[in-house]
Protein backbone atom coordinates (compact mmCIF):
# COMPACT_ATOMS: atom_id res chain seq x y z
CA UNK A 1 0.00 0.00 0.00
CA UNK A 2 1.40 3.33 -1.00
CA UNK A 3 -0.15 6.23 0.88
CA UNK A 4 2.71 8.73 0.57
CA UNK A 5 1.73 12.35 1.02
CA UNK A 6 -1.62 11.82 2.71
CA UNK A 7 -2.66 14.53 5.16
CA UNK A 8 -5.04 14.22 8.09
CA UNK A 9 -6.37 16.38 10.90
CA UNK A 10 -5.51 13.72 13.49
CA UNK A 11 -3.27 10.67 13.48
CA UNK A 12 -3.66 8.17 16.30
CA UNK A 13 -0.77 5.78 16.94
CA UNK A 14 -2.07 2.67 18.66
CA UNK A 15 -5.41 0.93 18.17
CA UNK A 16 -6.22 -0.17 21.72
CA UNK A 17 -9.22 0.93 23.83
CA UNK A 18 -7.73 4.42 24.08
CA UNK A 19 -6.57 4.78 20.50
CA UNK A 20 -9.51 3.44 18.53
CA UNK A 21 -11.98 5.28 20.77
CA UNK A 22 -10.04 8.54 20.30
CA UNK A 23 -10.03 7.98 16.53
CA UNK A 24 -13.78 7.35 16.41
CA UNK A 25 -14.57 10.40 18.56
CA UNK A 26 -12.30 12.57 16.39
CA UNK A 27 -14.08 11.34 13.27
CA UNK A 28 -17.48 12.00 14.87
CA UNK A 29 -16.35 15.58 15.41
CA UNK A 30 -15.63 16.00 11.70
CA UNK A 31 -11.85 15.53 11.81
CA UNK A 32 -10.15 13.56 9.07
CA UNK A 33 -8.55 10.76 11.04
CA UNK A 34 -5.95 8.04 10.54
CA UNK A 35 -5.11 5.18 12.85
CA UNK A 36 -1.75 3.39 12.92
CA UNK A 37 -1.66 -0.04 14.58
CA UNK A 38 1.32 -2.37 14.43
CA UNK A 39 -0.32 -5.59 15.58
CA UNK A 40 -3.93 -6.03 16.71
CA UNK A 41 -6.86 -3.62 16.64
CA UNK A 42 -8.31 -3.50 20.13
CA UNK A 43 -4.86 -3.59 21.70
CA UNK A 44 -3.83 -5.70 24.66
CA UNK A 45 -7.18 -5.26 26.41
CA UNK A 46 -9.28 -6.82 23.70
CA UNK A 47 -6.78 -9.36 22.40
CA UNK A 48 -4.65 -10.41 25.38
CA UNK A 49 -6.16 -8.84 28.48
CA UNK A 50 -9.59 -7.71 29.64
CA UNK A 51 -11.78 -9.67 27.24
CA UNK A 52 -10.14 -13.11 26.99
CA UNK A 53 -9.43 -13.26 30.73
CA UNK A 54 -13.07 -12.51 31.50
CA UNK A 55 -14.11 -15.29 29.14
CA UNK A 56 -11.83 -17.71 31.01
CA UNK A 57 -13.11 -16.43 34.34
CA UNK A 58 -16.70 -17.03 33.25
CA UNK A 59 -15.86 -20.60 32.29
CA UNK A 60 -14.18 -21.05 35.67
CA UNK A 61 -17.30 -19.68 37.38
CA UNK A 62 -19.56 -22.10 35.49
CA UNK A 63 -17.26 -25.04 36.24
CA UNK A 64 -17.17 -24.17 39.94
CA UNK A 65 -20.95 -23.74 40.05
CA UNK A 66 -21.58 -27.16 38.48
CA UNK A 67 -19.11 -28.73 40.92
CA UNK A 68 -21.35 -27.44 43.71
CA UNK A 69 -24.70 -27.99 41.97
CA UNK A 70 -25.91 -30.36 44.71
CA UNK A 71 -26.45 -27.32 46.89
CA UNK A 72 -29.22 -26.38 44.42
CA UNK A 73 -30.78 -29.86 44.37
CA UNK A 74 -29.17 -30.72 41.04
CA UNK A 75 -26.97 -33.76 40.48
CA UNK A 76 -24.31 -34.08 37.82
CA UNK A 77 -21.98 -37.00 37.25
CA UNK A 78 -18.80 -37.38 35.20
CA UNK A 79 -18.11 -33.63 35.13
CA UNK A 80 -15.11 -32.74 32.98
CA UNK A 81 -13.49 -29.53 31.83
CA UNK A 82 -11.87 -29.32 28.39
CA UNK A 83 -9.52 -26.38 28.82
CA UNK A 84 -8.62 -26.30 25.14
CA UNK A 85 -12.31 -25.61 24.41
CA UNK A 86 -12.43 -23.06 27.24
CA UNK A 87 -9.52 -21.26 25.61
CA UNK A 88 -11.02 -21.62 22.13
CA UNK A 89 -14.20 -19.92 23.29
CA UNK A 90 -12.20 -16.98 24.64
CA UNK A 91 -10.39 -16.56 21.32
CA UNK A 92 -13.65 -16.71 19.36
CA UNK A 93 -15.03 -13.87 21.47
CA UNK A 94 -11.87 -11.87 20.81
CA UNK A 95 -12.13 -12.45 17.05
CA UNK A 96 -15.73 -11.29 17.03
CA UNK A 97 -14.92 -8.09 18.90
CA UNK A 98 -11.88 -7.30 16.73
CA UNK A 99 -14.12 -7.53 13.68
CA UNK A 100 -16.48 -5.17 15.47
CA UNK A 101 -13.69 -2.61 15.92
CA UNK A 102 -12.74 -2.96 12.25
CA UNK A 103 -16.37 -2.29 11.29
CA UNK A 104 -16.56 0.79 13.54
CA UNK A 105 -13.42 2.26 11.99
CA UNK A 106 -14.79 1.72 8.47
CA UNK A 107 -18.18 3.11 9.49
CA UNK A 108 -16.50 6.30 10.71
CA UNK A 109 -14.28 6.52 7.60
CA UNK A 110 -11.06 6.23 9.54
CA UNK A 111 -8.11 5.17 7.43
CA UNK A 112 -6.13 2.41 9.12
CA UNK A 113 -2.43 1.76 8.52
CA UNK A 114 -0.97 -1.54 9.66
CA UNK A 115 2.58 -0.96 10.86
CA UNK A 116 4.80 0.83 13.35
CA UNK A 117 4.55 4.61 13.46
CA UNK A 118 7.43 7.00 14.09
CA UNK A 119 6.95 10.75 14.42
CA UNK A 120 9.28 13.35 12.93
CA UNK A 121 9.61 17.04 13.85
CA UNK A 122 7.21 18.26 11.18
CA UNK A 123 4.47 15.97 12.57
CA UNK A 124 4.95 13.46 9.84
CA UNK A 125 4.42 9.83 10.77
CA UNK A 126 6.46 7.21 8.98
CA UNK A 127 4.66 3.87 8.95
CA UNK A 128 6.92 0.84 8.65
CA UNK A 129 6.47 -2.91 8.44
CA UNK A 130 9.46 -5.24 8.74
CA UNK A 131 11.77 -2.24 8.45
CA UNK A 132 10.20 -1.12 5.17
CA UNK A 133 8.32 2.16 4.84
CA UNK A 134 4.77 1.61 3.60
CA UNK A 135 3.33 5.10 4.16
CA UNK A 136 4.22 8.65 5.11
CA UNK A 137 1.31 10.62 6.57
CA UNK A 138 1.02 13.95 8.33
CA UNK A 139 -1.32 15.80 10.65
CA UNK A 140 -1.43 18.89 12.86
CA UNK A 141 -2.37 16.72 15.81
CA UNK A 142 -0.99 13.31 16.79
CA UNK A 143 -2.28 11.15 19.65
CA UNK A 144 0.13 8.55 21.05
CA UNK A 145 -1.77 5.56 22.47
CA UNK A 146 0.88 2.85 22.33
CA UNK A 147 0.09 1.24 25.68
CA UNK A 148 2.47 -0.64 27.94
CA UNK A 149 4.15 -4.02 28.33
CA UNK A 150 5.01 -6.25 31.32
CA UNK A 151 8.09 -5.52 33.39
CA UNK A 152 10.66 -8.27 33.85
CA UNK A 153 12.08 -9.43 37.17
CA UNK A 154 15.72 -9.90 38.20
CA UNK A 155 16.78 -9.28 34.62
CA UNK A 156 15.15 -12.52 33.50
CA UNK A 157 13.78 -12.44 29.98
CA UNK A 158 10.36 -13.81 29.08
CA UNK A 159 10.86 -17.01 27.09
CA UNK A 160 7.18 -17.74 26.48
CA UNK A 161 7.54 -21.28 27.84
CA UNK A 162 8.74 -21.24 31.45
CA UNK A 163 8.84 -17.53 32.26
CA UNK A 164 5.70 -16.00 30.84
CA UNK A 165 3.40 -13.00 30.76
CA UNK A 166 -0.39 -12.96 30.77
CA UNK A 167 -0.29 -13.03 26.97
CA UNK A 168 1.29 -16.50 26.91
CA UNK A 169 -1.12 -17.67 29.62
CA UNK A 170 -3.99 -16.73 27.34
CA UNK A 171 -2.55 -18.69 24.42
CA UNK A 172 -1.98 -22.00 26.24
CA UNK A 173 -4.29 -24.80 25.13
CA UNK A 174 -3.59 -26.66 28.36
CA UNK A 175 -2.79 -25.28 31.79
CA UNK A 176 0.36 -26.36 33.62
CA UNK A 177 0.08 -28.76 36.55
CA UNK A 178 1.75 -26.17 38.78
CA UNK A 179 2.69 -22.54 38.49
CA UNK A 180 4.08 -19.71 40.54
CA UNK A 181 2.64 -16.23 40.05
CA UNK A 182 4.80 -13.25 41.01
CA UNK A 183 2.65 -10.21 41.74
CA UNK A 184 -0.79 -10.26 43.36
CA UNK A 185 -2.41 -7.35 41.58
CA UNK A 186 -5.45 -7.81 39.35
CA UNK A 187 -3.64 -9.95 36.74
CA UNK A 188 -1.94 -12.21 39.25
CA UNK A 189 -5.02 -12.77 41.37
CA UNK A 190 -7.32 -13.42 38.41
CA UNK A 191 -4.97 -16.00 36.91
CA UNK A 192 -4.52 -17.60 40.33
CA UNK A 193 -8.29 -18.03 40.47
CA UNK A 194 -8.58 -19.36 36.91
CA UNK A 195 -5.74 -21.86 37.17
CA UNK A 196 -6.72 -23.05 40.64
CA UNK A 197 -10.33 -23.61 39.57
CA UNK A 198 -9.21 -25.79 36.66
CA UNK A 199 -6.99 -27.89 38.89
CA UNK A 200 -3.51 -26.38 38.78
CA UNK A 201 -1.38 -26.06 41.90
CA UNK A 202 -0.88 -22.31 42.36
CA UNK A 203 1.48 -20.26 44.53
CA UNK A 204 0.94 -16.51 44.57
CA UNK A 205 3.76 -14.21 45.72
CA UNK A 206 3.29 -10.57 46.72
CA UNK A 207 5.95 -8.19 48.03
CA UNK A 208 3.42 -5.99 49.85
CA UNK A 209 1.66 -6.96 53.12
CA UNK A 210 -1.60 -7.81 51.32
CA UNK A 211 -2.70 -9.09 47.94
CA UNK A 212 -4.42 -6.45 45.79
CA UNK A 213 -2.45 -3.79 47.69
CA UNK A 214 -4.22 -0.86 46.01
CA UNK A 215 -7.59 -2.00 47.36
CA UNK A 216 -9.14 -1.52 50.79
CA UNK A 217 -7.30 -3.85 53.16
CA UNK A 218 -10.45 -5.31 54.70
CA UNK A 219 -11.79 -6.21 51.27
CA UNK A 220 -8.57 -7.64 49.85
CA UNK A 221 -8.33 -9.88 52.91
CA UNK A 222 -11.72 -11.39 52.03
CA UNK A 223 -10.44 -12.29 48.55
CA UNK A 224 -7.23 -13.62 50.17
CA UNK A 225 -9.19 -15.96 52.44
CA UNK A 226 -11.33 -17.15 49.54
CA UNK A 227 -8.30 -18.03 47.42
CA UNK A 228 -6.62 -19.87 50.30
CA UNK A 229 -9.81 -21.77 51.13
CA UNK A 230 -9.92 -22.98 47.54
CA UNK A 231 -6.32 -24.18 47.59
CA UNK A 232 -4.11 -21.28 46.47
CA UNK A 233 -0.91 -20.87 48.46
CA UNK A 234 -0.20 -17.18 49.13
CA UNK A 235 3.02 -15.58 50.33
CA UNK A 236 2.75 -11.89 51.21
CA UNK A 237 5.54 -9.65 52.50
CA UNK A 238 7.71 -11.82 50.28
CA UNK A 239 10.35 -10.95 47.69
CA UNK A 240 11.70 -13.13 44.89
CA UNK A 241 15.50 -13.15 45.18
CA UNK A 242 16.39 -15.79 42.60
CA UNK A 243 14.73 -17.31 39.56
CA UNK A 244 16.07 -20.04 37.29
CA UNK A 245 14.30 -21.64 34.36
CA UNK A 246 15.36 -25.01 32.94
CA UNK A 247 13.91 -27.08 30.14
CA UNK A 248 11.52 -28.82 32.54
CA UNK A 249 10.70 -26.44 35.39
CA UNK A 250 11.25 -23.14 37.13
CA UNK A 251 13.03 -22.78 40.48
CA UNK A 252 12.41 -19.73 42.63
CA UNK A 253 13.83 -18.53 45.93
CA UNK A 254 11.59 -16.29 48.01
CA UNK A 255 12.60 -14.20 51.01
CA UNK A 256 9.53 -14.23 53.29
CA UNK A 257 11.35 -12.27 56.04
CA UNK A 258 10.85 -15.30 58.29
CA UNK A 259 12.95 -17.55 56.04
CA UNK A 260 13.96 -18.25 52.45
CA UNK A 261 11.63 -20.65 50.70
CA UNK A 262 12.52 -22.62 47.60
CA UNK A 263 9.64 -23.12 45.18
CA UNK A 264 9.29 -25.06 41.97
CA UNK A 265 6.68 -25.02 39.24
CA UNK A 266 6.10 -25.91 35.63
CA UNK A 267 6.23 -22.20 34.84
CA UNK A 268 6.19 -18.77 36.41
CA UNK A 269 3.81 -15.95 35.49
CA UNK A 270 5.38 -12.53 36.09
CA UNK A 271 2.75 -9.88 36.84
CA UNK A 272 4.66 -7.17 38.71
CA UNK A 273 3.58 -4.18 36.65
CA UNK A 274 4.21 -2.58 33.28
CA UNK A 275 6.34 -0.02 31.50
CA UNK A 276 5.20 2.36 28.81
CA UNK A 277 5.83 1.64 25.12
CA UNK A 278 7.71 4.86 24.40
CA UNK A 279 10.70 3.59 22.44
CA UNK A 280 11.32 4.16 18.72
CA UNK A 281 8.49 6.66 18.34
CA UNK A 282 10.70 9.71 17.89
CA UNK A 283 9.40 11.23 21.13
CA UNK A 284 12.71 12.28 22.66
CA UNK A 285 13.75 14.07 19.47
CA UNK A 286 10.46 15.98 19.63
CA UNK A 287 11.07 17.07 23.20
CA UNK A 288 8.31 14.95 24.73
CA UNK A 289 8.90 14.60 28.47
CA UNK A 290 9.08 10.99 29.68
CA UNK A 291 9.37 9.90 33.31
CA UNK A 292 9.90 6.29 34.42
CA UNK A 293 8.88 5.09 30.93
CA UNK A 294 5.58 7.03 30.96
CA UNK A 295 4.75 10.15 28.93
CA UNK A 296 3.97 13.28 30.95
CA UNK A 297 0.77 15.09 29.94
CA UNK A 298 -1.48 17.85 31.22
CA UNK A 299 -5.24 17.63 31.87
CA UNK A 300 -5.85 18.01 28.12
CA UNK A 301 -3.48 15.08 27.45
CA UNK A 302 -1.10 17.43 25.66
CA UNK A 303 2.59 16.56 25.96
CA UNK A 304 5.49 19.01 26.20
CA UNK A 305 5.73 18.95 22.37
CA UNK A 306 3.23 21.11 20.44
CA UNK A 307 0.54 19.09 18.67
CA UNK A 308 1.50 15.80 20.35
CA UNK A 309 -0.95 14.20 22.77
CA UNK A 310 -0.83 10.94 24.72
CA UNK A 311 -3.47 8.77 26.41
CA UNK A 312 -3.91 5.39 28.05
CA UNK A 313 -1.35 3.12 29.67
CA UNK A 314 1.54 4.95 27.99
CA UNK A 315 0.90 7.91 30.35
CA UNK A 316 0.87 5.70 33.44
CA UNK A 317 -1.62 4.71 36.17
CA UNK A 318 -4.46 4.06 36.51
CA UNK A 319 -3.77 1.33 33.96
CA UNK A 320 -7.36 0.58 33.00
CA UNK A 321 -9.05 0.23 29.62
CA UNK A 322 -12.03 2.37 30.60
CA UNK A 323 -9.68 5.14 31.69
CA UNK A 324 -7.85 5.02 28.35
CA UNK A 325 -11.16 5.30 26.49
CA UNK A 326 -12.27 8.28 28.58
CA UNK A 327 -8.91 9.98 28.02
CA UNK A 328 -9.15 9.34 24.29
CA UNK A 329 -12.54 11.01 24.07
CA UNK A 330 -11.29 14.07 25.96
CA UNK A 331 -8.15 14.35 23.81
CA UNK A 332 -10.23 14.22 20.62
CA UNK A 333 -12.60 16.87 21.92
CA UNK A 334 -9.71 19.12 22.93
CA UNK A 335 -8.22 18.83 19.44
CA UNK A 336 -11.60 19.64 17.90
CA UNK A 337 -11.83 22.77 20.02
CA UNK A 338 -14.75 21.54 22.07
CA UNK A 339 -15.30 22.48 25.70
CA UNK A 340 -14.00 19.69 27.88
CA UNK A 341 -14.23 18.60 31.47
CA UNK A 342 -11.04 17.17 33.01
CA UNK A 343 -11.33 13.53 33.99
CA UNK A 344 -12.02 12.99 37.68
CA UNK A 345 -9.44 10.38 38.62
CA UNK A 346 -10.91 10.11 42.13
CA UNK A 347 -14.03 8.54 40.65
CA UNK A 348 -12.59 5.70 38.57
CA UNK A 349 -13.98 2.21 39.23
CA UNK A 350 -11.57 -0.65 39.82
CA UNK A 351 -12.76 -4.23 39.30
CA UNK A 352 -11.17 -7.61 40.07
CA UNK A 353 -13.08 -10.45 38.42
CA UNK A 354 -12.31 -13.37 40.70
CA UNK A 355 -15.10 -15.15 42.55
CA UNK A 356 -16.07 -13.36 44.66
CA UNK A 357 -15.45 -10.21 42.66
CA UNK A 358 -13.96 -7.08 44.19
CA UNK A 359 -14.99 -3.64 42.94
CA UNK A 360 -14.22 -0.21 44.35
CA UNK A 361 -14.29 3.52 43.71
CA UNK A 362 -12.86 6.42 45.67
CA UNK A 363 -10.80 6.32 48.83
CA UNK A 364 -9.97 3.22 50.82
CA UNK A 365 -10.46 3.42 54.57
CA UNK A 366 -6.67 3.58 55.02
CA UNK A 367 -6.22 6.43 52.52
CA UNK A 368 -9.14 8.38 53.94
CA UNK A 369 -7.69 8.21 57.45
CA UNK A 370 -4.26 9.21 56.15
CA UNK A 371 -5.86 12.29 54.60
CA UNK A 372 -7.21 13.25 58.01
CA UNK A 373 -10.89 12.59 57.43
CA UNK A 374 -13.08 11.60 60.36
CA UNK A 375 -15.08 8.68 59.04
CA UNK A 376 -18.46 7.10 59.28
CA UNK A 377 -18.48 3.53 57.95
CA UNK A 378 -21.40 1.46 56.75
CA UNK A 379 -21.13 -2.28 56.17
CA UNK A 380 -23.68 -4.84 55.06
CA UNK A 381 -22.80 -8.51 54.53
CA UNK A 382 -24.26 -10.48 51.65
CA UNK A 383 -25.09 -13.34 54.01
CA UNK A 384 -27.97 -11.10 55.22
CA UNK A 385 -29.17 -10.33 51.66
CA UNK A 386 -32.09 -12.36 50.35
CA UNK A 387 -30.97 -12.42 46.70
CA UNK A 388 -27.49 -13.59 47.74
CA UNK A 389 -28.99 -16.50 49.65
CA UNK A 390 -31.15 -17.56 46.70
CA UNK A 391 -28.12 -17.39 44.39
CA UNK A 392 -25.86 -19.26 46.80
CA UNK A 393 -23.47 -16.27 46.70
CA UNK A 394 -23.24 -15.09 50.31
CA UNK A 395 -19.54 -14.35 50.54
CA UNK A 396 -18.49 -10.73 50.94
CA UNK A 397 -20.04 -7.38 51.83
CA UNK A 398 -20.64 -3.78 50.80
CA UNK A 399 -18.51 -1.22 52.65
CA UNK A 400 -19.23 2.49 52.30
CA UNK A 401 -16.98 5.25 53.63
CA UNK A 402 -18.50 8.63 54.49
CA UNK A 403 -17.07 11.85 55.92
CA UNK A 404 -18.45 12.11 59.46
CA UNK A 405 -19.61 15.74 59.47
CA UNK A 406 -21.02 16.09 55.96
CA UNK A 407 -22.07 12.46 55.51
CA UNK A 408 -20.58 12.71 51.98
CA UNK A 409 -19.54 9.52 50.23
CA UNK A 410 -15.73 9.21 49.98
CA UNK A 411 -15.27 5.60 48.92
CA UNK A 412 -17.20 2.45 48.10
CA UNK A 413 -15.98 -1.14 48.21
CA UNK A 414 -17.79 -4.35 47.31
CA UNK A 415 -16.71 -7.96 47.54
CA UNK A 416 -19.34 -10.29 46.19
CA UNK A 417 -21.08 -11.75 43.18
CA UNK A 418 -21.49 -9.16 40.40
CA UNK A 419 -19.60 -6.51 42.38
CA UNK A 420 -18.24 -5.16 39.08
CA UNK A 421 -21.80 -4.49 37.90
CA UNK A 422 -22.91 -3.00 41.21
CA UNK A 423 -20.10 -0.44 41.46
CA UNK A 424 -21.56 1.77 38.71
CA UNK A 425 -24.33 2.94 41.03
CA UNK A 426 -21.75 4.09 43.54
CA UNK A 427 -19.64 5.85 40.89
CA UNK A 428 -22.73 7.83 39.96
CA UNK A 429 -23.54 8.49 43.61
CA UNK A 430 -20.05 9.78 44.32
CA UNK A 431 -20.02 11.97 41.22
CA UNK A 432 -23.27 13.57 42.38
CA UNK A 433 -22.00 14.16 45.92
CA UNK A 434 -24.24 11.55 47.54
CA UNK A 435 -24.62 11.31 51.32
CA UNK A 436 -25.71 8.54 53.67
CA UNK A 437 -29.32 9.73 53.47
CA UNK A 438 -29.30 9.90 49.66
CA UNK A 439 -28.23 6.28 49.33
CA UNK A 440 -30.29 5.08 52.26
CA UNK A 441 -33.55 6.62 51.05
CA UNK A 442 -33.35 5.49 47.41
CA UNK A 443 -35.69 2.52 47.12
CA UNK A 444 -33.92 -0.53 45.69
CA UNK A 445 -35.80 -3.43 44.12
CA UNK A 446 -36.30 -6.52 46.28
CA UNK A 447 -34.75 -9.03 46.11
CA UNK A 448 -31.52 -7.75 44.55
CA UNK A 449 -27.84 -7.74 45.40
CA UNK A 450 -27.93 -3.95 45.21
CA UNK A 451 -30.14 -3.75 48.30
CA UNK A 452 -26.88 -4.28 50.18
CA UNK A 453 -25.82 -0.78 49.04
CA UNK A 454 -28.95 0.75 50.55
CA UNK A 455 -28.49 -1.23 53.76
CA UNK A 456 -24.79 -0.32 54.06
CA UNK A 457 -25.71 3.37 53.79
CA UNK A 458 -28.36 2.86 56.45
CA UNK A 459 -25.84 1.04 58.62
CA UNK A 460 -23.60 4.12 58.58
CA UNK A 461 -26.46 5.88 60.42
CA UNK A 462 -27.15 2.86 62.64
CA UNK A 463 -30.44 2.38 60.82
CA UNK A 464 -29.89 -0.88 58.90
CA UNK A 465 -33.04 -2.99 58.99
CA UNK A 466 -31.87 -6.48 58.10
CA UNK A 467 -28.85 -6.90 60.33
Amino acid sequence: MDATGKSFDVIVIGGGPGGYVAAIRAAQLGLKTALVEREHLGGICLNWGCIPTKALLKSAEVYHLIQHCREFGIYCSDLQADYSQVNRRSRQIVERLVKGVEFLLRKNRIQTFVGTGKISKNRTVQVETSGKSIAEIEANHIIVATGARPRTILGTEFDGQRVVTSKEMLSFQQLPNSLVIIGAGAIGVEFAHICNTFGAEVTLIEMMPTILPLEDKEMSEIVHRSLVRNGVKILTNSKVIALEATANEVSIQVDTKADVQKLKGDLVLVAIGVQGNVENLGLEELGVQIEDSFIKVDERYATSAPGIYAIGDVIGPPLLAHVASAEGIIAAEVIAGREFHPLDYTNIPSCIYTQPQLASVGLTEEKARQKGYKLKLGRFPFRANGKSLTAGKTEGLVKLIFEEQTNQLLGSHIVGDDAAEMIAELCTAKALGATTDNLHRIVHAHPTFSEAVMEAAAAANNQAINI
